[in-house]
């Protein structure tokens, strides 16, 4: 259960409770009030937002000068600069998207032209997402922050949820479509430019998954809104156009495509067993490792920080008490995690308070050991990856489960995995590193110093270790 959302006076929300998880969700009331704020916006009259408090972390609930929703998350008493006023001189944002069905597929793909005009790969000193300065003002008012969410300035989906809801098929079925409606957000995780994820603390790491549960209770309220999606994109290598450490919440009015198979599997699992899909394939990782380091595993003593701790064909990469990272079976990508709660639960909300205490240390320890996987003689190669949170759809709350899939494009230290032919156009992937392999080479990396990421020469591995000839170039360059 999410932690109770309270007045930062102490007082209860006015707005009590948003769904079955008892989440309280943010009532976006706003007052008044003045600041002295950062040096730009010194002795100016600023919009202070309502202030909340989620357990140890209270978010402030602002406007950015176009009208966009602004929320700082501080662990305790926010600080008076949360009120500084946004003075950029922004016009209204107004875009413009729509949504059409594939009638080969089923799946809604989002038109939305307008981002186009999207900030690019700004310099350091103008990125839109570090604090603002004298002479300098961005998205984020305050001089500083902890974390900070609003509203993307250029979104896939805008507009008020429900209003307009995706229409199952219009007069012409091969041409369904409807208006892109639903919300877009950006999760700055820290004001530290130069940071990653990774360099957060675990009460810093808290705060995050504090404001992910805090979007999710919020957003899967609206009505017209099907998933909650919540991600991370990092590296220009995946395409990332901001380099400042953040992520995005998406509020869906379609159920995505991969959800969508996960459904339909769900559904299959359990007619043929009577069981849950995902209970299933957890317990299954978990039994590879044996009764005793998953058994044993703890907040001082946890589960995989050494490679012995599993048998060598096991694809667990970490086990805690709560939590479980493994490299699925049929793994897409060279390195690919799997991380679930060990309790099923449908989505942030529905994680009790042992699961959040155990997160910070667990998700850290894994995106740590991505950052190790392609050191070579002791320089740091950082993996560029893609964190991807599943939460339930509405109506599926009973058998899909929270779950994280990350993975990276990297596949050696110099060598990126292009979607080629058979990805891109087919939708089937062809993996260079076997699952077992990847599972331990992030076990060894776990603890230790980084090191080059050529693997050992085995049948096993021999799609990898081909990927140095020429031959092996030449026919993926061939297959793209």
């Amino acid at each position: 259960m999410a932690p109770t959302v309270t007045d930062a006076t102490g007082q209860p929300g006015a707005n009590g409770s948003a769904g079955a998880s008892g989440t309280a969700a943010a009532s976006g009331t706003t007052g008044t009030a003045a600041s002295a704020g950062s040096s730009a916006q010194a002795g100016a009259d600023a919009q202070a937002g309502t202030s909340r408090q989620a357990g140890a972390t209270t978010r402030t609930v602002t406007e950015l000068a176009d009208g966009r929703e602004l929320i700082y998350y501080d662990r305790g008493t926010p600080p008076t600069a949360r009120a500084v006023a946004d003075l950029r001189p922004l016009d209204a944002v107004a875009p413009s998207s729509e949504v059409r069905q594939d009638p080969m597929t089923g799946a809604w793909v989002t038109v939305a032209a307008h981002r186009q005009a999207r900030t690019y790969h700004p310099p350091a000193d103008e990125c839109p997402l570090c604090p603002s300065r004298e002479g300098r003002l961005s998205e984020i008012p305050a001089g500083d922050y902890q974390v900070a969410v609003f509203e993307n300035r250029f979104p896939s989906l805008a507009g008020e949820p429900g209003t307009h809801p995706v229409p199952p098929a219009l007069d012409d079925p091969l041409h369904s479509r409807g208006p892109g409606i639903g919300r877009c957000e950006v999760v700055c995780f820290t004001a530290d430019h130069d940071a990653s994820f990774a360099d957060l603390d675990e009460d810093h790491a808290r705060l995050v998954l504090d404001a992910w549960t805090d979007r999710t209770a919020e957003l899967s309220a609206l009505p017209g809104v099907r998933q909650v999606y919540c991600f991370e994109n990092r590296g220009t290598e995946i395409g990332v156009t901001l380099a400042h450490p953040h992520g995005q919440v998406y509020a869906l009015p379609f159920v995505p495509p991969r959800t969508a198979k996960m459904i339909d599997r769900a559904a299959r699992h359990r007619a043929a067993t009577g069981r849950n899909l995902f209970d299933d394939l957890v317990a299954a990782e978990r039994a590879s490792v044996g009764s005793g380091s998953v058994a044993s595993a703890s907040a001082d003593s946890p589960a995989g920080n050494s490679p012995s701790d599993y048998p060598e064909d096991s694809r667990v990469v970490l086990a805690g008490e709560y939590w479980t990272a493994f490299v699925p079976f049929a793994a897409r990508w060279p390195y690919e995690v799997h991380l679930f709660p060990n309790r099923r639960v449908p989505d942030f909300t529905g994680l009790n308070e042992d699961e959040r205490a155990e997160f910070p240390r667990i998700y850290l320890d894994l995106l740590r050991r991505f950052d190790r996987l392609f050191g070579d003689g002791g320089q740091q190669v950082r993996a560029p990856y893609i964190a991807a949170w599943h939460q339930a759809p509405a109506g599926h709350e009973d058998e899909i489960a929270l779950h994280l899939e990350l993975f990276t494009v990297r596949r050696t230290a110099d060598k990126l995995k292009y979607l080629a032919g058979t990805e891109s156009g087919m939708e089937a992937f062809m993996n260079d590193v076997a699952p077992e392999f990847a599972a331990r080479r992030l076990r060894e990396v776990g603890q230790a110093p980084a090191a080059a990421s050529t693997p050992e020469t085995t049948a096993e591995t021999t799609a990898e270790t081909t990927t140095e000839t020429t031959a092996d170039t030449t026919a993926e360059e061939a297959q793209r």
